[in-house]
């Protein structure tokens, strides 16, 4: 009778004890259908999140965002180098009065454009004591200093040097001659040989090797700029004659 009882509840689908094995397997079921379903809700939310934060950003209007890259260029721009005094003797020309001058010789002695008026003059600028071309124009001067002074035309040389290095200079190569010292370049800068120089790309300010003929009236009578030294000493001397 029980067994007859069992097979009819099966036929008319009557739910299984709990203990059998049709419930267990029917909530085995059960169970994997949820967890299927939360796992799938769980990978949606998840998708989604991924979605939304791997999401391009917006792009901002160019237009309207302010130029950063120019303001850090400005600030890191480097400020501009010392412009180059320019040539202050610039006006300083043939026929021209002699600028205003006063320097010390080797010897201490002052000589100034107002205790040489009244007598005709020879003013040559040099770079440097001491080196070849330099000592070649020097001597050069030196060896024909009597013609000069036959003609009462006195020499001057002028350079940036001290006192003490022309002291040197004129000992070394016997100069019968004063050597102004112009340190601060203010001879340099009124007669317009202090200009800007260049050596194998380089710039840098420097003397231009110059020579001015001054008449006894303060009058320059012939100028000779960038002065190559060969042959200089006896065109300056073929000049002073022509002041006869």
């Amino acid at each position: 009778m029980a067994a007859k009882k069992r097979i009819t509840r099966q036929r008319r689908g009557a739910p299984a004890r709990k203990g059998s094995k049709q419930a267990i397997g029917r909530r085995g079921s059960a169970r994997t259908a949820s967890a299927s379903r939360s796992g799938g809700r769980k990978a949606s939310s998840r998708a989604g999140t991924s979605t939304r934060t791997r999401k391009a950003p917006a792009k901002k209007d160019l237009a309207s965002a302010p130029p950063r890259r120019a303001k850090a260029a400005s600030k890191k721009a480097k400020p501009k180098a010392a412009t180059a005094p320019q040539k202050s003797g610039a006006a300083v020309v043939e026929s021209g009065k002699v600028p205003n001058f006063s320097a010390s010789d080797q010897r201490g002695t002052v000589f100034s454009s107002a205790a040489l008026s009244g007598q005709p003059y020879v003013i040559y600028f040099y770079p440097k004591d001491d080196t070849p071309g330099c000592t070649k124009e020097a001597c050069g001067f030196r060896d024909r200093l009597p013609d000069f002074l036959s003609r009462r035309v006195r020499v001057l040389g002028v350079s940036p040097d001290s006192t003490q290095s022309h002291t040197r200079f004129q000992q070394k190569y016997e100069l019968t001659f004063p050597l102004l010292s112009d340190p601060d370049k203010k001879m340099a800068q009124a007669f317009g040989v202090w200009v800007k120089k260049q050596n194998y790309g380089r710039e840098y300010m420097g003397i231009e090797r110059s020579t001015f003929l001054v008449d006894g009236e303060g009058k320059i009578r012939k100028i000779w700029r960038g002065v190559r030294v060969d042959g200089h000493v006896e065109a300056v001397l073929g000049a002073v004659r022509e002041l006869e």
